[in-house]
């Protein structure tokens, strides 16, 4: 009974979103075997889904974008911010004939988003920036249109909306399949380049803790996978995680914006934090203090014995 139990001990439920730049992640469980653990992998639409499966008991990590996680956490999810697996991942992308070449230039417009993603929290931090007043009804200089990630290309090209600040590789694919032109890569704010955010149940991370030694060794061998070889990353994300659904440029393009990575520091999701607070994005009534519950000593042991600078 007790070798059964160990065995089943070692399943690792993770929960992940489809985009370019968290494939890595998805690779966890293709090596997962060899670290010793089995890794189950539930996709979702967006981030703010995996922190309702979180709280409702059903996974043991997450990955998703640090406002996800901000909101999670503030919301009562018991996660801790364990590691950082990509940088960037954002466009301003203006519909193709606009003639928009800077924020300033969207006075006037509609501009698409998903709603509670991190490209809301870039994209209301830019405006404030170049001191646009935005709402989602009229009257504003910018109108906010919230559509999912997968119906913002559409809309775009349908020309619903002007504009959209959307992720990759979605981004990429508008402006190669020439519907959309870049505008920015919105990084000039106080967030600068947002940091994709593992998570794990604070519960896996004190009562699991070889297991999530193992986890965590096997993102960082993911990790360092796809950043020393593209081709296999190239690979894995066009024929396993899209089912060749886009293209060589459409990757190359994606990654270059939206690069692995390992490292995530309390600094970067505090001042996330802030900009959430301050655009009202999340609504959180106790925002949550970065120090508290962003924990890397478990990617900084797995680093290490991996010899991972």
């Amino acid at each position: 009974m007790g070798a059964v139990q160990a065995q089943a001990q070692e399943v690792v439920r993770l929960g992940n979103l489809k985009f370019a730049h968290y494939g890595a992640v998805s690779y966890i469980k293709e090596i997962a075997p060899k670290c010793g653990i089995k890794v189950e992998e539930h996709i979702f639409a967006k981030g703010l889904d995996v922190m309702q499966a979180i709280i409702a008991g059903e996974l043991d990590v997450g990955a998703t974008a640090s406002e996800a996680a901000i909101s999670g956490r503030a919301g009562g999810a018991p996660i801790y911010v364990v590691a950082g697996f990509a940088k960037g991942g954002a466009r301003l992308v203006a519909g193709a004939g606009q003639k928009i070449t800077s924020v300033k230039e969207l006075k006037g417009k509609r501009v698409g988003v998903t709603r509670g993603g991190i490209q809301e929290v870039l994209l209301l931090a830019e405006l404030s920036q170049a001191g646009l007043t935005y709402s989602e009804t009229k009257g504003k200089d910018v109108q906010l249109v919230f559509l999912a990630y997968a119906d913002l290309n559409q809309a775009l090209m349908g020309k619903n909306i002007d504009a959209m600040m959307q992720s990759e590789p979605q981004s990429s694919q508008a402006i190669n399949k020439g519907f959309g032109t870049e505008v920015i890569k919105p990084y000039d704010t106080p967030i600068g380049e947002p940091v994709r955010t593992m998570v794990m149940t604070e519960k896996f991370y004190k009562e699991r803790r070889p297991v999530a030694e193992k986890f965590m060794r096997c993102f960082v061998e993911a990790t360092k996978t796809f950043i020393d070889n593209k081709a296999t990353a190239e690979k894995y994300v066009r024929e396993v995680v899209f089912r060749g659904q886009i293209t060589k440029d459409d990757f190359d393009d994606a990654i270059s914006n939206s690069p692995y990575s390992y490292d995530i520091s309390p600094e970067h999701i505090q001042i996330t934090t802030d900009v959430m607070v301050k655009t009202g994005v999340g609504r959180m009534t106790k925002p949550p203090v970065a120090k508290d519950w962003v924990k890397t000593d478990l990617l900084e042991q797995a680093k290490k014995s991996l010899n991972v600078k």
